[in-house]
Formats: C-alpha cells, sequence, structure tokens
C-alpha cells in the first residue's frame, strides 16, 4: 500500500454496508483515505436488509465497527444506492470491482443534474487463501474470517 500523504482538499466518498468489517474492507478504505478527505455512506438497516438479506450486524455495531477502524470517520447513515452522493462536490469516489456500475450510474444521475463526475477509482478485491474473494457473506457462512483465512 502507498504511504502517502492525502492531499486533504479532495474529498472522498465511499458506500457500503461494511458488515463484518474485514480485511478486504480495510484495504479499501485505506486506499480512500490515500486520496482525501473521506465520507462514508454506511446503510440503513433496512437497506442492508434488502441488498443483503437477513444476518448483518446491525448498522449501531457496523458504525461502531468503522470509527474503531478509523476513528476520524465522516460516517452517514444512507438508505439507498445513492445516498449523499449525488448532493454533495466530491473528487473521488472509491469502488470495488462488484460496485463499480453503481458508481457510473451515480455519474450518469450527477450529469442529469448538473453536477460534475466524480473520479472512479477501483480497488482489487483481496483474496482469500483459497483464491476466492474475502466477502462478507462468506465470513457469515463460516468458510472464511475475517482476514481470509479457511476455517
Amino acid at each position: 500500500m502507498e504511504n502517502k500523504t492525502p492531499n486533504k482538499s479532495k474529498k472522498v466518498v465511499v458506500g457500503g454496508t461494511f458488515d463484518s468489517l474485514h480485511k478486504g474492507h480495510k484495504h479499501l478504505l485505506k486506499k480512500a483515505t490515500s486520496l482525501g478527505n473521506l465520507k462514508i455512506g454506511l446503510t440503513s438497516n433496512e437497506m442492508a436488509r434488502k441488498t443483503k438479506g437477513i444476518g448483518v450486524e446491525k448498522h449501531e455495531e457496523r458504525h461502531q465497527s468503522l470509527l474503531y477502524f478509523f476513528p476520524e470517520a465522516k460516517i452517514e447513515k444512507i438508505n439507498d444506492s445513492y445516498g449523499f452522493a449525488l448532493d454533495e462536490d466530491f473528487d473521488f469516489i472509491v469502488v470495488s470491482s462488484e460496485t463499480r456500475l453503481r458508481a457510473e450510474k451515480i455519474n450518469s444521475e450527477r450529469r442529469a443534474i448538473g453536477r460534475k463526475n466524480l473520479e472512479i477509482v477501483e480497488v482489487d478485491l483481496l483474496l482469500a487463501e483459497d483464491g476466492e474473494p474475502i466477502s462478507s457473506t462468506r465470513i457469515r457462512e463460516g468458510e472464511i474470517d475475517k482476514e481470509g483465512k479457511k476455517l
């Protein structure tokens, strides 16, 4: 991971559920913070249930996990895929390959309302020791731990 000082004049947005905060999430957040001031859109309980199903940690638990990892984090609850990304000025949106299309839709909506595109920064998924991506679903199902080790 690059160890450069972030450009604090740049604004960065990341959105997600961040259930079972794991090595892949931390990798993505470290990249995001390296680009500038980060604001995290954290899905509400209702949105998490709709998109991820049952078994997802409650919003408050996910929020606390993010703050434990990144105490300076600015975190706001979001209830849809766009959150505040349409309403606020950001320079970058940081995504994984799984969420790149959502960022492209956000840019399309931003253009439609006269806002500038966000620069999309795609971060590679981290792989577990079995060569498959680390994911909250795999952790919940007991396949791997938060570091990507097989259980």
